[in-house]
């Protein structure tokens, strides 16, 4: 089935550079409505002709927005959820399927685990039986991986970040999302230690486009292969020229000067 896997990741990911941008809108679930995800089909078609290479949404909200008027575009089906109403938000549960991702035409799918949360042991049992049914459908998976839970004082320590992408390496992950860890050497040591490709996390909304494109420059110096970036593309003032310099950037190897070029001044 790898080549299964194979022709699904050239969906997601750039065939000449095997980078990739995408763009998570699964905010949802976890914080309710927000701004950037009301009407859907307008900011999938922003990040869509902005050169994103995949979104990645919930099951209930691809009728609403996947592949409207504009490019087309990969699509990831996340199967994992929290609410940030409970007290137990880090314990990540699944709410979907393979089998439903490849009847709704998803190009791959994608997992949460947060190691040190209280039902690690559940998440990792989870993904597991996740990654071996990935491989029988020849089925590309992403696994978002963060250190996160009572004993963790600092999710983007080095160490731990390497821990968690490492162990989304070895429970099968085909593409680790991680977060960057502030600077290009120490993130080229998550890299190294994680062998799978690995794509950043976005974070909370940043000061500025300059610093967030920096991070994605410097992110890629280390041996990067992209970006899995939310809030700080769909919220923006600009959505498609947002998108447009992080893809100069991933896809093309724009400067964070030529890629800022894109992004409208308001």
């Amino acid at each position: 089935m790898m080549f299964g896997k194979n022709v699904r990741m050239e969906r997601i990911m750039d065939r000449k550079t095997g980078n990739c941008v995408i763009v998570p809108m699964d905010h949802g679930i976890s914080i309710g409505p927000t701004e950037g995800l009301y009407d859907m089909k307008e900011t999938v078609d922003a990040v869509a002709n902005g050169g994103a290479t995949a979104v990645l949404m919930h099951k209930g909200l691809i009728r609403f927005s996947h592949r409207a008027s504009g490019s087309d575009i990969g699509l990831i089906l996340h199967l994992s959820a929290s609410t940030d109403m409970g007290d137990t938000n880090n314990s990540k549960v699944l709410v979907a399927t393979v089998s439903e991702a490849l009847k709704m035409g998803a190009d791959a799918v994608s997992m949460h685990i947060n190691l040190g949360a209280e039902t690690e042991p559940e998440m990792l049992r989870d993904l597991g039986n996740l990654s071996r049914e990935c491989e029988e459908w020849g089925m590309p998976l992403l696994v978002m991986a963060y250190p996160r839970g009572p004993k963790i004082k600092n999710s983007y320590e080095p160490e731990y970040v390497a821990h968690g992408a490492r162990v989304a390496t070895e429970l099968g992950a085909d593409i680790v999302k991680c977060s960057y860890t502030g600077d290009v050497d120490s993130f080229r040591d998550i890299v190294r230690g994680t062998l799978a490709p690995v794509v950043i996390a976005g974070g909370p909304k940043m000061a500025s486009d300059y610093d967030m494109l920096s991070m994605v420059k410097d992110s890629l110096e280390a041996g990067g292969r992209g970006v899995s970036i939310g809030r700080n593309i769909f919220q923006h003032k600009d959505v498609e020229g947002i998108t447009r310099a992080i893809s100069d950037i991933v896809l093309r190897g724009a400067s964070v000067e030529e890629a800022m070029k894109s992004i409208k001044k308001f």
